[in-house]
């Protein structure tokens, strides 16, 4: 078998002149496909010495260098696929032996025991685009994706199963995951089986959960991704938000299935999701502002809630009554020891400031500050998130202290996603009570369960503080 498939020996009975027609041919394009091929693989129309015209080989000395040559190219192509849907395909030429060297999918295809002898095949489901990038890396070991094109990508490694181009597209995700596009993410990573990118998923969208389920990409997920994010006991979000994430879906799907938006249909598209909702664990004027001006819940359902939330002998409800978890903050304390009184810190107004960076991603909740040293005192602090100079999130509020040397929590409004072996810088200028408690002994690494934390000096601090003393004790993140 492989002596057939492998031979070079030439047909029996043909004069010498057809023996060296064939060997030419084997080196030489095909005269009606012009130029453009030829130029495809280095050779120049213009040139008029024969030896150098049949040279290309040469001028490729390696076999990647010549293989990538072939991609996309009709010299010596032996089969053509016609990809894409109806109406919006492209012819691809291909080399039988190139794909099934790379895919076992093609290896069966063409050299199998089934194999059929087909001189066109036609692949519907995958975007052309997607195919002629699978196509180049089995020529050049090339992998380039874009945004646009990489979960049809990833679709087409898995179907013909070159894994090389499945992992480069689960890790092109995995580097643009946010909360955005998160839940979408989620739908496909459960599509095709990808547990690392799922879990990776599950993490933003548990720390940024109001901003994933607001976002657009929520309202374009299938119904057994949306029942299962709904069942998610870790999510940190109000209920109240997670309710109205479920209407704005109910309304898309609505829009998808060309029913009118109406509370009856967004109820029906829900089905069993509507169940999923802990409606009872709302405050009693969430739920008075939100589900039971909805009319999604039956005046039955609307009806016991409000006994449940009022009435002694509460009556049976078909929603989860208790609250969702949610996700618990962890903080890094970089000072070993505070101080008062003596060289007594003042805030005055200016900006304390350190850099840090992690080790893995994190999403960066809040900052844990000092207060007073002088008794109970309200602050006024502006809190701030850079990257490069470019402003991530603030946040302007006040935080009361009781005298104590206990550090003070400050939220951001969201959870802001932050990546590993990046330096970031958070800030706070506070305005109150000058007389504060300061950290000492700096640690310049600290460990905080799964993360290392590496701190140095902002050139942003114009108050004092750095990575030996000051302020800013306590990040406060989600892992």
């Amino acid at each position: 078998m492989a002596a057939e498939l492998f031979s070079t020996s030439l047909p029996h009975g043909e004069d010498e002149e057809e023996e060296e027609d064939t060997k030419k041919n084997f080196v030489q394009l095909s005269e009606p496909k012009e130029s453009a091929k030829r130029n495809a693989i280095g050779i120049d129309d213009d040139d008029d010495d024969d030896d150098e015209r049949l040279s290309w080989q040469g001028a490729h000395p390696t076999l990647r260098e010549r293989n990538a040559l072939m991609f996309n190219n009709e010299h010596m192509a032996d089969i053509h696929f016609i990809v894409g849907p109806p109406g919006e395909t492209q012819t691809v030429p291909a080399h039988k032996y190139v794909l099934a060297v790379g895919s076992s999918v093609f290896g069966a295809m063409f050299y199998g025991d089934l194999a059929e002898g087909q001189s066109e095949i036609h692949i519907p489901d995958v975007e052309p685009a997607a195919f002629l990038t699978l196509l180049k890396y089995m020529y050049s070991d090339e992998v380039e994706l874009d945004a646009d094109m990489v979960l049809a990508t990833l679709y087409a490694a898995k179907k013909y199963i070159v894994p090389a181009v499945a992992k480069a597209c689960v890790g092109f995700l995995e580097t643009s995951l946010e909360a955005k596009n998160a839940c979408v993410l989620l739908s496909q990573s459960r599509l095709f089986e990808e547990a690392e990118l799922t879990q990776r998923c599950w993490e933003v969208i548990d720390a940024q959960a109001e901003l994933a389920l607001r976002s657009e990409g929520f309202c374009e997920i299938d119904q057994p991704t949306l029942e299962i994010v709904l069942q998610r006991e870790t999510l940190n979000i109000r209920e109240a938000a997670v309710f109205q994430a479920a209407l704005s879906w109910a309304a898309a799907e609505c829009r998808r299935q060309g029913l009118a938006v109406t509370p009856w249909n967004q109820r029906t598209v829900l089905g069993k999701a509507l169940y999923l909702l802990r409606v009872p664990s709302m405050s009693l004027q969430e739920f008075a502002d939100g589900p039971a001006q909805s009319e999604v819940l039956t005046l039955a359902e609307t009806h016991n809630i409000f006994l449940w939330y009022t009435a002694t002998n509460k009556p049976q409800l078909d929603f989860p009554v208790g609250k969702r978890v949610g996700l618990a903050p962890q903080r890094c304390h970089r000072f070993q020891a505070s101080a008062y009184r003596s060289n007594q810190w003042r805030y005055r107004g200016r900006c304390d400031s350190i850099q840090f960076a992690v080790d893995r991603r994190i999403f960066m909740a809040g900052l844990g500050l000092y207060g007073s040293s002088g008794g109970k005192a309200e602050y006024s602090v502006r809190i701030e998130l850079k990257r490069q100079g470019t402003l991530l999130a603030q946040n302007l509020t006040k935080f009361l202290s009781d005298g104590s040397s206990s550090t003070f929590p400050v939220w951001f409004e969201h959870p802001v996603q932050v990546e590993q072996d990046t330096f970031y810088t958070v800030s706070a200028v506070l305005d109150g009570n000058e007389l504060s408690y300061f950290g000492q002994e700096g640690m310049t690494e600290v460990q905080c369960g799964k993360v290392t934390f590496q701190f140095q000096c902002s050139s942003d601090s114009t108050n004092g503080t750095g990575v030996q003393g000051g302020q800013i004790p306590e990040l406060i993140f989600y892992c």
